[in-house]
Formats: structure tokens, sequence, C-alpha cells
């Protein structure tokens, strides 16, 4: 069954329904318009609470980010960033796959439509015209035709006419005989216009507007199956996301089972130890016998009795156990604060010397690495004067000389801090060599002066202990495994390449700043990325 069978003449129904369709098209396009911008809003928002929450740069060294539930929280944090970016995925496809892809076949169908209204309305006016024409042969030939009876009347009473001569008789049967031969003529065309017209109007209803209607009915169909297509995108480009989503959730599921409560108090052990002794016991002072009470103060300034431990000797202010004592971030500092860390606890203490230690090394392999380039910079000018003047370089040479020989100094200083706090200097080594004033490759120990490679100088004592603790903590037995999830190119120095599916051994768990140290089978050590494994560390 088609239109142009079953519905030759609702014209005005076709082309009401036809309208109709076309703008349950543009309704729907609307629609997932307004839930594009519904899932773009969610997904901003989600992003907005979890940067809100996230830690910002300046606190990631606050003691909190060590713990397994405060990492498993930004973990989450992480995954709901991810999740955010499906919804912005979801809202990105059915953008491009619907709503851009219905509204340009709509612009494409609604130009069609009217191609065939236009042919509809072509044929109508021309049968319209036919009709006309044959309405007014109709007429004509009517007109015609009573002239003709008329005049004939008039020729047979001028012809019965005795007074009437015989030249009015002959002219009167000629104007009949005209009349009658002019309505003939017209009678002819009569026929002729309804047998053009009748041809048209066969034409009209039985091809040219069956054709119509049914190139219109193919259209409406296509319109029908492009939307049904839409709605099945509506329903899977979120199901193309569902996968991705699903491993956010179990992400977030992940992070709570990572959560390690007793991880966590020897977290809180490891960075609020003290290292001081339990208190002594309170000495009896026997004022009846003169007993001096000062004599009975510890040499230590070791806290004496109950009252001094729940903080209500309100002389002293031993601050360990004081309940106003508060953590030593840097917005807590108190004023008594030295540069050898005196202020803190012993075992803090250490810490925070060695700390320091870490990041003093740091610097100045940075700055010998830079001064060492700098080095070759200048030997390369001196060769190749086109490449560059060595005399611009003599600048920054002397600024990181001076650097390195600073921080030199600041590294014996702290070191000997470290000594004297009980602990050992346990800092990575870092080369030694610099270039001479003419480019020339040096070996300067940590005071400066010159040394052969094959004598050692005393000065690097300080460094050949670290030495021996580097080679053993090469042999260290791995904490656990870990199974590679993605590809690991392992180009910047200190790093290891892996492959996705390799399993490493892990040497070294990642101490808060997103790297794990691992070694395979063959010896090989370096960092990858925490992120881009699965760990399975030893209980």
């Amino acid at each position: 069954m088609d239109w142009g069978t079953e519905l030759w003449d609702q014209y005005d129904i076709i082309e009401k329904h036809t309208q109709s369709g076309l703008e349950l098209v543009e309704k729907y396009v609307k629609f997932v318009k307004e839930r594009t911008e519904i899932e773009q809003n969610y997904a901003k928002q989600l992003r907005n609470l979890s940067k809100k929450y996230n830690l910002k740069r300046s606190t990631k060294d606050e003691p909190e980010c060590r713990l397994s539930s405060y990492q498993s929280f930004l973990d989450i944090l992480n995954e709901m960033n991810d999740y955010a970016g499906q919804r912005e995925l979801i809202a990105e496809n059915m953008m491009m796959n619907i709503c851009i892809d219905l509204t340009k076949y709509l612009q494409e169908l609604k130009q069609e439509r009217k191609t065939y209204l236009m042919e509809a309305k072509k044929a109508q006016q021309s049968l319209e015209c036919t009709y006309k024409h044959l309405d007014s042969s109709k007429k004509r030939f009517e007109r015609e035709w009573r002239e003709a009876e008329r005049s004939a009347l008039y020729a047979e009473r001028t012809d019965q006419d005795i007074n009437a001569t015989k030249a009015d008789v002959e002219k009167a049967k000629q104007q009949a005989h005209m009349r009658a031969h002019v309505a003939e003529e017209c009678k002819n065309d009569y026929a002729a216009q309804l047998q053009k017209f009748n041809k048209e109007q066969n034409q009209f209803y039985f091809g040219d507007m069956p054709v119509i209607f049914n190139k219109m009915q193919d259209l409406d169909e296509r319109r029908v199956q492009k939307l049904a297509q839409g709605y099945f995108l509506f329903s899977d480009t979120e199901k193309h996301v569902m996968p991705i989503i699903g491993k956010c959730l179990e992400g977030i599921t992940k992070a709570g089972t990572n959560v390690n409560e007793r991880n966590d108090s020897m977290v809180v052990i490891e960075q609020n130890k003290s290292g001081f002794e339990r208190p002594g016991d309170v000495e009896f002072e026997d004022y009846s016998q003169g007993i001096n009470r000062a004599s009975s103060e510890s040499s230590l300034g070791t806290p004496k009795g109950p009252l001094e431990l729940l903080g209500k000797n309100k002389s002293k202010n031993f601050w360990l156990f004081s309940k106003k004592s508060k953590k030593f971030t840097p917005e807590r500092i108190p004023a008594t604060v030295t540069e050898d860390f005196g202020h803190l606890p012993p075992e803090q203490r250490r810490k925070r010397l060695q700390q320091k230690l870490d990041e003093i090394c740091k610097e100045l392999q940075k700055e010998v690495d830079q001064s060492e380039a700098l080095g070759k910079m200048k030997d390369v000018y001196e060769k190749n004067p086109q490449m560059g003047d060595p005399a611009s370089l003599a600048s920054q040479i002397s600024q990181t000389s001076q650097n390195i020989e600073r921080l030199r100094g600041e590294l014996n200083k702290y070191e000997t801090w470290l000594a004297e706090a009980g602990g050992r200097g346990e800092t990575f080594r870092y080369k030694t060599h610099t270039f001479n004033n003419n480019g020339a490759h040096d070996i300067h120990g940590p005071d400066g002066a010159h040394s052969d490679e094959s004598t050692p100088d005393p000065s690097q004592a300080i460094y050949a202990e670290f030495d021996d603790d580097f080679e053993d903590e090469e042999l260290t037995a791995p904490i656990g495994t870990c199974t590679a999830m993605y590809n690991f190119p392992g180009a910047s120095e200190g790093t290891i390449s892996m492959q996705e599916g390799e399993v490493l051994a892990v040497v070294e768990e990642d101490k808060g700043d997103g790297w794990t140290r691992v070694r395979r089978n063959n010896g090989d050590e370096g960092y990858i990325p925490t992120s881009y494994v699965t760990l399975n560390l030893n209980k």
C-alpha cells in the first residue's frame, strides 16, 4: 500500500503529516541538545568538586599525605575526575552523532519536501489552467450556438416576410450560415479542450500526483528510519563509555581496599616519634634535712613527674607534653626555630636533617650537571667559534662554581649536625666533575681542590661511606612485585622501560612522589610511574 493509491485525494493531510514529522525531528534534536548541556554541567560540577577537595601543590608535603586513607581519598578524587571526562565524552558524542547529524539530515529533508510540494503545486496549476481554457471554450461555444440559432430564426422569418426584398433574404441567410459555421468551430474547439483536459486530469490523478505522493512517503519513511537511528544512538553513546565508567567505579572500590589502618598507624609513629626517654622516678626531696631542691633536677631537663606529663606544671613550658603543642607546619613554626633543627625532638631532628641533606644533594647534583654542560659548551665554542663566543659563558660558569661551593659548604655543615644527632648521612652519590676555565675536565673534591683519580681525596670520605650504603642497597631484597598495566618507554634518566603485562620486582615503595623503584630479573633497576602498575606488596 502506498500513498499515491490510497491517499490520492488527501494532499492536505500528507502535507500536514510530513510537516509534523519534520517538527518531531527538530524537537528530538532540541531534547538531545538539552541532555548534552546537562551532561556538560554535571561533568563541570564533578571536576570542580574534585578540584575543590584535591590537595593543592603547597600542601602535598603534609604528613597526612603518606596515610593510605588519604591516598585513597586522592585516588577517589582522580577517579571522579576521570568519570567526569566520560560524561563530557557522552555529551560530545551525542552532539556530534545525533544533534549535528540529524540537523544536517533535517535540512536535506526540508529541501526535498519543498521540491515535491512545488512539483505538486505546478501540476495543480497546470490542470487548473487547462480547466480554465475548457470552461472558456465551453462558454464561447454556448454563446456562439445561441447566436447561430437566432440568426437562423431571423433568416427564416425574413424569407417568409412578403415585404422583404430578395437581397434582405439573401443577406439574412448568409448571416445565419456564417453564425452556424462559427458555432461549429467553437464546438470543435470545446471538444478538443475537453479532450485535453480529461487527458491532463487523468495524468494528474493517476500519474503525476501518485508519483509525488509516493516520493513524499519515501521521504517520510527515511525520516522515521533516521530518527530511529537517533534513538538507538541515544542509548548506545552511553553504553559505549560504560566499561570505562565501570573501571572508574572499580578504581574507587580499589581505593577503599587499599586503605591499611595498621600501616597508617606506623606512619603516624614514624612521623611523630620524638626519641625522648620516658621520665624517670621523681626523687624524694627531704626539705626537713635541708636538701637542695635544685640537686634533684635532671641534667637533661627531662620532665619530672605526672604534672609535667599532663601539662599542668605552669612553671615550665615543656612543649613535648604540653596540651597546647602544635604540629610543626610552616604556618606554626615557633620563633625559636634553629637552622640545625635543634628545637625538634631527637628522632624528628634526625629526619629533618636527613631530608635537608637529600635536598642539598639533589640541588648540588643539578649544579654539577649544569657546570659539566657549560664546560662542554665552552669547549665546543672554542673549537667552533662560529657557533658562539666562549667568553659569553664565563658569567654562568662562575655563578655555577659559586653555587657548587656554597652547596658543598652547606652539605658539610648539615652532615656534621646529623652526625651530632646520632644519624648517618644516607645521601645519594653525585658526580663531582667540573670544568676549569680552559674547558678541561677536572675532578674536584667537596672542598674544591683538585684530586687525582688514582689517589682518593680524604675530603671525599663523607661520600665514600654512602657509596658503600648504595652498593648494599642495590642488593636489597624485593618487598613485593608489580604487573605493568601500560607500556612505559623509560626515556628519562633514572627510569626503566616496561611492557604491558611485564612482572617486575618492587625494590622501593612509592614515597608519595608517584614513582616506584623496581628491578628486573637481569638486575636492571630504575623508577616507573606507580599509576602504570598493579602492586602486590609482601605483607
